[in-house]
């Protein structure tokens, strides 16, 4: 009988050795015990009333509006730097891939900190914004960035895999019967590649909504403005930790029900 690859006989996995099970279990432990410790010490007695405060659900709707709308900045920026660099061959391309992804390895508050002085009132472009009665710096407008430079690299990366994985001919095959590149584009190409697509948008959602330095830094902490939760977990924790708890439970539960919601439609190959 002929195994393909990925197949499995009696629930293990052809080739995989027995040994590969404990690293695995260790890590899965390393992720879920510091879940399961902060659950524990959840007042649940009074969670509901915790979660659902003025200032909380300021900062709850405000985290999701703004990771929504640097989602979609993702999606319009990154579709297109994916594209280039997934079927683009010129000199330096290897160069601006790295510079993509620097954000991946940058910490947060040196991404703040770069925005801060690419559109602060003294920065790069903010003197000329500053001129036309535009102001970015601590409005939300600057958190909506801050958290488009981090999520960005995430939405490339996915979609950028998904399309050199995919390859080109049938893009070839569509333009062969004279399909415009736009054409392709729209009934070929991103419907072939839907799922790293949804996967990079889903992780730019989940990391923008988590984003703490680069927003702190560059739009500041102001209630209903730019207070996301993660700066209001920050903030209680130094006057009522048992807010910040229940709150980061909270950031917690929202951010698997986002990632679980997009993958529960993807059956494995």
């Amino acid at each position: 009988m002929r195994v393909s690859p990925g197949s499995t006989t009696g629930g293990t996995a052809v080739g995989l050795p027995r040994w590969a099970f404990v690293p695995a279990a260790v890590g899965g432990l390393f992720v879920l015990l510091p879940l399961v410790a902060m659950a524990t010490r959840v007042d649940w007695s009074s969670y509901w009333s915790l979660i659902t405060s003025e200032s909380a659900r300021a900062a709850l709707l405000l985290s999701l509006q703004t990771s929504a709308a640097s989602t979609v900045a993702c999606l319009v920026l990154g579709v297109p730097m994916a594209l280039v660099l997934a079927r683009c061959r010129f000199p330096g391309i290897d160069l601006l891939r790295s510079l993509v992804m620097v954000p991946l390895v940058l910490p947060p508050v040196v991404g703040g900190i770069a925005l801060l002085y690419t559109f602060g009132r003294r920065g790069l472009l903010g003197e000329t914004l500053e001129v036309a009665g535009v102001q970015i710096a601590f409005s939300t407008t600057a958190v909506v960035l801050a958290q488009t430079f981090v999520a960005l690299p995430f939405l490339v990366t996915s979609l950028e895999g998904a399309l050199r994985t995919a390859g080109a001919r049938y893009e070839a095959v569509a333009a062969s019967l004279g399909a415009r590149p736009t054409t392709v584009l729209r009934r070929v190409t991103l419907p072939l590649v839907w799922p790293g697509l949804l996967s990079g948008a889903v992780l730019s959602f989940a990391r923008a909504l988590g984003e703490f330095g680069a927003t702190i830094t560059f739009a500041g902490s102001l209630q209903g403005v730019t207070r996301t939760l993660p700066l209001e977990i920050y903030l209680q924790r130094e006057t009522d930790p048992d807010a910040a708890v229940a709150l980061s439970l909270l950031l917690v539960v929202v951010a698997v029900l986002v990632i679980a919601a997009t993958r529960r439609d993807r059956s494995p190959l």
